[in-house]
């Protein structure tokens, strides 16, 4: 398969993430409906975050195997993927964290004191409401998520294995599909509906780096930088989740939240099969 077919294909792969984008400018819905919306974006989510995990874990308990039980593998790679997983979990995670929280004290002006009216309005990001900035946390995460999924599809390519590698672009394809949606979920909670060239932007965000990974993984695969990206997203996810996880309890439909979730993770584990079935 040639260089310019399989970036064409990781391109489809990603934009498959605009299917499910619209909803975001859905307005008028019961709060019934924009719980179970939001809980559906929940599921889908773990999912994601499950999947990230398990691969990311993958390789360091490999190589502890490797060096405690085989005997064959070195302790120091053990500890420098151990390592790195830990340090990008928590760059992931803490620094949405940190970075949220500062977006929330530029939007609140201290004082008048010296200042213009102009000078105090909120710019930029932190102007945005918040189901806008959750949304933008949210492509952030899932697009470090596709952009090692863009790895896997280089490298399975890059190997000559082109029926896995078109396997998994059609498996990402359609998980991607579901993500879109679990990207617009905030805008459920929100009366602003978002404008179109937002959309596109979160899509690109989130989307985009299955390309890029893509165009990357047939140049070369490092394991260590493989395993890093999958832990920056687990961590992102991760602050994603919790912050849904707290809207939901504000609108107070618990069966609904339960039903939601168990949904949102079932369709991302459909979307998974075709995976398991290509042995990726």
């Amino acid at each position: 398969m040639s260089a310019a077919r399989v970036l064409l294909l990781g391109g489809i792969a990603g934009a498959t993430i605009f299917l499910g984008l619209p909803v975001g400018r859905v307005r008028r819905l019961s709060t019934s409906t924009r719980a179970l919306l939001n809980a559906i974006a929940i599921g889908i989510l773990l999912f994601l975050l499950w999947d990230v995990l398990s691969h990311a874990v993958e390789p360091v308990e490999s190589a502890l195997t490797a060096a405690a039980l085989d005997h064959k593998g070195s302790w120091l790679r053990f500890a420098g993927l151990a390592s790195t997983f830990v340090a990008c979990l928590g760059v992931g995670l803490l620094s949405l964290v940190y970075y949220d929280r500062w977006l929330g004290r530029r939007a609140r002006p201290f004082g008048p004191g010296a200042s213009t009216v102009d000078e105090l309005r909120p710019s930029g990001v932190s102007a945005m409401s918040h189901g806008s900035r959750l949304a933008l946390l949210i492509a952030v995460g899932i697009g470090l998520h596709n952009f090692s999924e863009g790895l896997a599809i280089g490298q399975s390519a890059a190997k000559g294995e082109v029926s896995l590698a078109l396997l998994l672009i059609i498996g990402f394809g359609l998980h991607n599909a579901t993500e879109g949606f679990g990207i617009v979920a905030p805008f459920a909670t929100e009366e602003e509906r978002p404008s179109w060239g937002y959309l596109v932007m979160l899509g690109v965000i989130g989307g985009g780096p299955t390309f890029v990974g893509t165009a990357i993984g047939r140049s070369f695969v490092n394991d260590t930088i493989f395993l890093g990206f999958l832990a920056l997203a687990a961590g992102s996810i991760l602050y994603v989740i919790l912050q849904l996880v707290k809207m939901a309890f504000r609108m107070d439909r618990k069966e609904v939240l339960a039903w939601g979730i168990l949904i949102g993770f079932l369709l991302g584990l459909a979307t998974d099969f075709v995976l398991v079935a290509a042995g990726a």
